[in-house]
């Protein structure tokens, strides 16, 4: 059985600005709270945490396949392996969750701005076929993520993204430029005919549910989980 879950900032033992369930190990945040809240995380979808990868996440479009050790610094994994599961951090950026049942390849990727416009969704699907996954069958799940109506940014830069990601470029709520990375992204996995794209419409600098590096930095990270249970 593959399992995917968005998670939110409530339920954990971290303190503010952290609070609750900050996910993130490189956000200046207190370890043993972040252990505590992961291994809370790990009971609540029954994979031991242990059994749970994390990346060094650094806004680039490099995958790796999960091996023995940690996957380093990447922004996409992908794995074959049944009872593993796969963590992406956000805190703005685009959560991706990929997942071929019958293959059993599942995969997780970071989209911020410059992982999306330098094709890691393109890249995830391209390594979850070299692992066995078929185009067609992997479904992706987008998750929460800054919205297009709040994502501000300077006009030529809303112009590179959308010459390397058609249909993110959007007009913000205040009538200038802005980027909406998960329209993109899904008319890129359109483009690439893969199975059903569902979107999660939370926008995570309004919703005070979730963390928004935009809406106040230092703050903490929620996770995309996907797994294969054993």
């Amino acid at each position: 059985m593959i399992g995917t879950r968005f998670t939110t900032r409530r339920g954990g033992v971290s303190v503010p600005p952290y609070d609750e369930l900050n996910l993130g190990g490189a956000v200046g945040d207190d370890p043993a709270a972040v252990r505590v809240n992961r291994a809370t995380v790990a009971e609540r979808v029954g994979i031991p945490a242990d059994r749970f990868v994390w990346m060094r996440q650094v806004h680039s479009a490099v995958v790796r396949v999960v091996g023995d050790g940690p996957p380093g610094e990447c922004d996409g994994i992908v794995t074959a392996a049944a009872g593993v599961a796969l963590g992406v951090l956000a805190a703005d950026c685009v959560p991706i969750l990929a997942a071929d049942r019958v293959a059993g390849v599942i995969g997780a990727a970071h989209a911020g701005r410059r992982g999306a416009a330098g094709g890691i969704g393109r890249r995830l699907i391209e390594v979850m076929t070299e692992r066995g996954a078929v185009a067609g069958r992997i479904e992706i799940r987008l998750g929460p993520a800054i919205c297009g109506r709040c994502y501000e940014v300077p006009a030529d830069m809303r112009d590179e993204v959308e010459a390397a990601l058609p249909g993110s470029a959007c007009v913000t709520d205040r009538g200038t430029p802005g980027l909406d990375l998960r329209a993109g992204l899904r008319a890129q996995f359109d483009g690439l005919g893969t199975g059903p794209v569902r979107l999660d419409s939370r926008c995570t600098h309004t919703d005070p549910d979730l963390f928004s590096h935009r809406r106040g930095a230092p703050t903490g990270r929620q996770a995309g989980l996907i797994w294969r249970s054993s």
